[in-house]
C-alpha cells in the first residue's frame, strides 16, 4: 500500500507543478490565446506563397489525378473489355464487372478532382472547361458497369473522356500518362 501512496503524491506534485508553470507563463491571458490560435491556424493550412507556385501545384495535382483515372480505366475497364471478359458467359464476368464498376467510380472521382485542380491554372482551365459536362455524365456509368448493362457503350464513354482529358492536358503542357492505382487507392478513392 505505501508504494501506491508514494506514486499518488509524486503524480499530484508533478501535476501541480505543470499547472503552476503554465499559469505563470501566460502573461496577458486572452490575447496570448488568440495569438497562439492564429499561429496554429496558419501552421495548419500551408499554402504556396506566389501565384506561380499555386499554378504549378494545380498542374501537378491535375496530372496525378488524371493519370490515376486513366490507369484505373485502362487496367480494369478497357483491358478486360478488349479481352472479352464482359461478354455473357465469359469466365469471371461478374467479378470483372464488379471491378470495372469500382474502377469507374474511382475514375469519376479522380476526374472530378482533376477538373477542380485544372481551375487553378488558366491554360488548363480553358482546355478542361468543355469536358466538365462529359465528366459529369460519367456519374451514372459505374452502376451500369456493375450491373453489366450496355458495357460496350459504357466502356466507350469512359475511354473517350479519358482520351479527351489526356489531349486537353497535353495541349496545356501537362502530359497525362496511365498510372494504375493500388487496391487501397481504388477502394478508398
Amino acid at each position: 500500500m505505501p508504494v501506491s501512496i508514494r506514486r499518488l503524491i509524486v503524480a499530484l506534485t508533478l501535476s501541480c507543478a505543470l499547472v503552476a508553470g503554465a499559469t505563470a507563463c501566460s502573461s496577458s491571458g486572452s490575447s496570448a490565446t488568440k495569438d497562439t490560435a492564429a499561429v496554429a491556424a496558419a501552421a495548419a493550412t500551408p499554402s504556396p506563397s506566389t501565384t506561380a507556385e499555386k499554378q504549378r501545384l494545380s498542374k501537378t495535382r491535375f496530372v496525378a489525378n488524371a493519370s490515376l483515372a486513366a490507369g484505373a480505366t485502362y487496367q480494369w475497364i478497357v483491358k478486360p473489355w478488349k479481352a472479352g471478359k464482359f461478354k455473357k458467359g465469359a469466365k469471371g464476368r461478374k467479378f470483372a464487372l464488379i471491378k470495372a464498376g469500382v474502377a469507374g467510380a474511382f475514375a469519376y472521382n479522380r476526374l472530378k478532382a482533376a477538373s477542380r485542380n485544372a481551375k487553378g491554372d488558366p491554360t488548363l482551365s480553358k482546355a478542361i472547361g468543355p469536358l466538365t459536362a462529359g465528366i459529369e455524365a460519367l456519374k451514372t456509368l459505374p452502376a451500369k458497369l456493375r450491373k453489366g448493362k450496355s458495357t460496350d457503350s459504357t466502356v466507350g464513354s469512359f475511354d473517350d473522356i479519358i482520351n479527351q482529358v489526356k489531349d486537353a492536358g497535353k495541349s496545356a503542357g501537362a502530359n497525362v500518362t496511365d498510372k494504375v492505382p493500388s487496391g487501397s487507392q481504388l477502394t478508398h478513392g
